[in-house]
């Protein structure tokens, strides 16, 4: 995947240096997104996640690439294991957790995950890990880093049209 027709982001676009700042930037836009639903928990429909389940599963995809991104510098070209984000929705009871616990987890996770692509040079982003999705295929630690951009760039569309009255938004 380099590019996504539904909400238009592009990965070439997107320069290395610029990674650290892009996501912390997406991340801080989480809490109005939120905020801005009048009910985070509400899925509109059956096969739709709510609001509040895409800001849990942004938090993890944040965790899970960081863990990611350790083993790749530890390990040449390791396997990422798939994170089980359908099964994280409902083992974590994501609609059961605080919103507000949430977005300051999503933060810090993003914080974080933005400081170890910062100390990252040439070298490391070059480096490579199987990626599982949308098909099993090497991929750099660049791509990594854009790749959750874009991961939180799209669900804060999907969060804001699942929060639209009569829509069935998209998973």
């Amino acid at each position: 995947m380099d590019r996504c027709d539904e909400c238009l982001f592009v990965y070439s676009a997107l320069g290395s240096g610029e990674l650290p700042q892009r996501l912390r930037d997406v991340a801080a836009r989480y809490p109005a997104a939120l905020h801005g639903v009048p009910d985070p928990r509400r899925r509109p429909a059956p096969e739709v996640w709510s609001p509040l389940e895409y800001a849990c599963h942004v938090r993890d995809v944040f965790r899970v690439q960081a863990e990611r991104l350790a083993l790749a510098l530890r390990v040449d070209e390791p396997e990422f294991p798939p994170m089980g984000r359908d099964e994280l929705v409902i083992t974590e009871r994501y609609n059961a957790q605080d919103p507000e616990v949430v977005l300051a987890d999503l933060a810090t996770a993003a914080d974080g995950f933005a400081a170890r692509f910062g100390a990252l040079g040439e070298v490391e982003l070059a480096r490579t890990g199987v990626y599982p999705w949308p098909r099993r295929e090497a991929r750099t630690l660049r791509w990594l880093g854009r790749h959750t951009v874009h991961e939180a760039e799209h669900h804060l569309l999907d969060i804001r049209r699942a929060g639209e009255p009569g829509t069935a938004g998209g998973a």
